[in-house]
Order: C-alpha cells, then sequence, then structure tokens
C-alpha cells in the first residue's frame, strides 16, 4: 500500500470519527422549561366557638388529610372518618381544624398545593404559626409522613394513622417535633410493620416518638385513633420552639 492511501484511510477514519461524535452530540440538546400546576381543592374550616369570642386571641390550627375512600368525589365525603366526622357528631374542638379534599380518586396527594391552601388560611385567620398540628389516615397518612419531611419546620406535631414512608424519612423530619402514630396489627391494605419500622427508626435516632399498636385491628384503625380524646390534648399542648 502507498503512503499517500495510508494517509487517505487515516484521514478518512478521522473523519469517520469526527461524524459520529457530532451525530452524537447534536441527539443531547440542553433547555429549560417552567412549569405551572393548578390544583382545585375543595375544604371544609373549622372554627372553635372561643374563635369569636376572643377577638385578641390566637389559636392552633389541624390540618387533616383523609384517605383513599374520601378521594376524589363529592366534598361530603370526608365527613366519614377523622376529624370532619366527630365535628359533624357535635364534637368540639379547641382550635381550628382544616380538612381538604384530594380532588384525585387514584393520585396522591398534590402536597405543595395543600401547603398552599395552609398558607393561605393562616395568613386570613388568627391562627399561631407556631401552633399547626398535622394528621392523616391511610392514604393521607402517607401524605402526612412527606409533608413533616418537605417542610420541617412547619408543624407542632404529627400524627398518622395507618400510614406508611421510606425508612429514610426519618432523617429529614424535625427532632424537636413530637409524634403519634397509630395502626392496626392486623392491617391487610398498610401492614403495620411499616409503622413498625419507622417507629423503630425514629426512636433509634432520638425523636419523641409515642406509639398505639391496636390489637386485632384492620386498616380501620383510624375509628379509634380519632376518638382518642388524649390525642387532641396532646396535641393542644405542642408548640414550636424556634
Amino acid at each position: 500500500m502507498q503512503w499517500s492511501q495510508v494517509l487517505l484511510r487515516i484521514y478518512l477514519l478521522g473523519a469517520l470519527f469526527l461524524l459520529q461524535c457530532c451525530s452524537a452530540q447534536s441527539q443531547l440538546v440542553s433547555d429549560e422549561m417552567q412549569t405551572t400546576l393548578h390544583e382545585n381543592l375543595k375544604y371544609y374550616l373549622y372554627f372553635p366557638k372561643e374563635y369569636a369570642a376572643q377577638p385578641e386571641s390566637e389559636f392552633g390550627l389541624l390540618l387533616f388529610l383523609h384517605g383513599g375512600g374520601e378521594s376524589g368525589g363529592d366534598l361530603e365525603d370526608i365527613k366519614k372518618n377523622g376529624p370532619p366526622k366527630l365535628l359533624v357528631e357535635g364534637k368540639q374542638f379547641p382550635f381550628l381544624v382544616l380538612a381538604p379534599q384530594n380532588p384525585h380518586a387514584r393520585k396522591w396527594w398534590n402536597t405543595e398545593a395543600v401547603v398552599q391552601l395552609l398558607d393561605s388560611v393562616i395568613a386570613s385567620t388568627r391562627v399561631d404559626s407556631k401552633r399547626i398540628y398535622l394528621s392523616g389516615l391511610s392514604r393521607g397518612g402517607s401524605a402526612a409522613w412527606e409533608m413533616a419531611t418537605q417542610y420541617p419546620n412547619k408543624f407542632a406535631a404529627l400524627s398518622v394513622v395507618c400510614g406508611m414512608a421510606p425508612l429514610p424519612y426519618a432523617h429529614w423530619i424535625d427532632k424537636d417535633m413530637p409524634m403519634w402514630i397509630f395502626h392496626g396489627d392486623k392491617d391487610e391494605v398498610i401492614a403495620v410493620d411499616e409503622s413498625d419500622k419507622m417507629v423503630r427508626k425514629l426512636r433509634k435516632m432520638g425523636y419523641d416518638v409515642r406509639y398505639t399498636r391496636y390489637k386485632d385491628v384492620g386498616h380501620n384503625s383510624w375509628e379509634r385513633a380519632y376518638t382518642t380524646d388524649s390525642l387532641y390534648t396532646w396535641m393542644a399542648n405542642q408548640k414550636r420552639m424556634d
């Protein structure tokens, strides 16, 4: 093979290599897009009877997140369980209760939208921002875990009923926020092991966690958890110090 042919072959191979590199790079595009998300959240807001009688006072607020069974339907559906059910039955709370509805029957809660609603209510009422309590059951309990990790400086207390969360979430929760967890040991929807492992992890890390593990109770552990009067007394006694 003549030297000129060798040089030509080297040139052609080099050109082919550069062409392949350019072709690969042309498939990788750098760009950005600003997204917007709109969520229509219907909700109930309860005011304690003392709210009107004490116009100079600030009050705590309980944010309650319902389960999957009340999602995506009529707002009336959220009165089936938890604090909204108790309110219908005549129970009085010493703090406001905010109960939004997840508008999607088969989607997780949009926790960012829930926080926007919460902040709006706080801004327009006499709510003490250091006495915001968070609770949820089942799918709402899982969302409560999520919110406790995403907004660790927002809540004075957390109560989760038959919810679940990845164990690494434990590292992101405010260590000064007390928690009370409820679960039934016969739960076939969200296994009690989900709460067992999370509580064990949190306690190992030095967190203040109460755990009520009901014997021979299934997924509907909320029926007993939310009729525990001491739960609301415990909540009302909590306040953020930061």
